[in-house]
């Protein structure tokens, strides 16, 4: 499943947090397995943000809130938030060929839930022709 939340990090976040205590509460391991896609802004609004910052890391493109940096300018610091990157959750369901009902349970669950109702979801099963290349990408994201 694959669901683009734009530039909402806080709702890609809160569904992260969501997904972490279905894994704890129904103890699913790892048959729910989440990752981030972090696409930075390129363009007018990216340029005006400070063009002359160093480009980011995967790492740290891969960790988590929009960070703050502190400018100074005529004797009084500032803040200003970097522009937020696109953001978009591959959520991976790992059921066994046994648990077909636990299997479909959770892929209808999943996009009805609040962080990921508000996002524009995708399903890609196993059986498309973009699954191979949606597995390829997900296998890519730290």
């Amino acid at each position: 499943m694959i669901f683009d939340f734009g530039t909402n990090e806080e709702a890609a976040q809160q569904a992260r947090h969501k997904v972490d205590g279905w894994k704890q509460a129904f103890r699913l391991g790892d048959k729910l397995l989440l990752k981030f896609e972090r696409e930075e802004q390129t363009g007018p609004e990216k340029e005006e943000a400070g063009a002359e910052e160093p480009p980011k890391s995967a790492k740290a493109a891969t960790k988590g809130k929009a960070k703050k940096t502190a400018t100074k300018s005529a004797g009084k610091a500032e803040t200003k938030e970097e522009p937020a990157a696109h953001v978009r959750v591959f959520l991976r369901l790992a059921f066994s060929d046994h648990e077909k009902l636990s299997y479909q349970r959770w892929l209808d669950r999943i996009p009805t839930e609040e962080p990921f109702r508000s996002a524009q979801g995708e399903t890609v099963r196993s059986g498309q022709t973009e699954f191979e290349k949606t597995s390829e990408q997900f296998e890519a994201l730290d």
